[in-house]
């Protein structure tokens, strides 16, 4: 049976590269990266390295970048400490961030009485930037933004820089969760002035439980795990060096691939639109995401125009005929309520018609594409 896999949102196929350049690592480097010896020093130096690689790429320093178990710790890390340690008292966000950053925003509601507002959403999911500047403007008490770059399900894309710039003219600080667009977006962030971002190995083609923080020098934020004075204090643990570097090599493979892979995977976006609309004329995309302008070039959220209670049974039939894809973030898989991002978004109606993301890499061919719309031809007319 054809194994096609179209769920890159959720994790990606780990390059080979990658993969073996963690096992010689795994074999040659063992030393812990705290210890004084030569073992150690040597553990270091990769730990350092890679982590002026990626500081070299953003365009900050070094002493910006703290590896994590990966983007969930960064979100916790960054909102739980400005509240607790910089006195942020209200965040502005939207209803449609990943639940790393909603979930602990509910918690610090719960827990450290701060207030949090909500910024409305144009019809394709993307911020109405008009209501950010005025919830930005209303109060003077101590604020953080945290909105996504590039939202998880539907692809829509949040302009970095116009926000970072309107947060810095209201003396705001601003996180954004960055974990779909790092590895297939370029970012300087010495041209966009935001405060933290989150970024995650695996959904860049490196290995999974470690990823890291940008953290603007001198932002005043301490740890959320306390032990040891790894990463400068701010994240105590032995390194994970064989991950690091595996981020690390993941990381520049990305980039310098970025041009040739954007435009082979954007081209295989268009055409599996396409070959849908061909497919099902009433077909619908979530949040515009067939727009290759306006949303990410890795992902495609597909309202189909079959009976509401036909969701589980197209998911399942997909998986039977060796196709991965998803009802959207794979955080949420196993429950019942559906998609937060697409509640927002959609009409009562067309939120229970099933909808599927497909996600895309580099791995994808044309031959994918036509397999899946001969499954879902055929599971139409069943």
């Amino acid at each position: 049976m054809k194994k096609v896999y179209f769920d890159s949102a959720a994790t990606t196929k780990i390059r080979e590269d990658v993969i073996t350049k963690m096992t010689d690592v795994m074999s040659e480097y063992y030393g812990n990266p705290s210890s004084s010896h030569s073992f150690g020093r040597s553990s270091k130096t990769l730990v350092e390295t890679a982590r002026k690689t990626i500081a070299k790429r953003l365009n900050v320093s070094a002493s910006e970048i703290v590896f994590t178990s990966g983007g969930t710790e960064a979100d916790n890390l960054v909102l739980l400490s400005a509240v607790k340690d910089l006195g942020v008292k209200r965040i502005i966000s939207s209803k449609i961030e990943h639940h790393a950053v909603l979930h602990t925003i509910d918690f610090l509601v719960d827990n450290y009485n701060i207030s949090v507002d909500y910024v409305s959403l144009e019809d394709n999911g993307t911020v109405n930037y008009s209501h950010l500047q005025q919830l930005l403007e209303s109060s003077e008490e101590k604020s953080l933004v945290s909105l996504m770059h590039v939202n998880n399900e539907i692809g829509s894309l949040l302009d970095l820089k116009r926000v970072a710039t309107l947060c810095k003219a209201t003396n705001t600080l601003f996180h954004s969760d960055t974990v779909q667009s790092i590895g297939h977006y370029e970012l300087d962030l010495q041209d966009i002035p935001v405060d933290f971002i989150a970024s995650s190995a695996h959904k860049f083609h490196g290995p999974k439980g470690v990823g890291f923080a940008f953290i603007r020098k001198h932002s005043g934020l301490h740890a959320m795990i306390h032990g040891g004075e790894q990463e400068r204090g701010l994240r105590a643990g032995t390194e994970a060096v064989h991950n690091i570097v595996g981020l690390e090599t993941a990381f520049k493979l990305a980039y310098q691939n970025l041009e040739l892979e954007r435009k082979a995977v954007s081209d295989l976006k268009i055409y599996f639109a396409t070959e849908l609309k061909h497919a099902f004329p009433k077909i619908t995309f979530n949040g515009d995401s067939s727009n290759i302008e306006h949303t990410a070039y890795t992902m495609l959220n597909v309202c189909f125009p079959f009976e509401a209670n036909k969701t589980q049974l197209l998911l399942f039939q997909l998986d039977l005929k060796g196709i991965a894809c998803s009802r959207g973030s794979a955080c949420q898989s196993g429950s019942q309520k559906g998609s937060h991002v697409l509640a927002e978004i959609l009409s009562d109606e067309d939120f229970k018609k099933p909808s599927i993301r497909f996600s895309f890499s580099h791995y994808n061919t044309k031959e994918d594409v036509d397999y899946v719309i001969e499954v879902l031809k055929a599971f139409a007319v069943q």
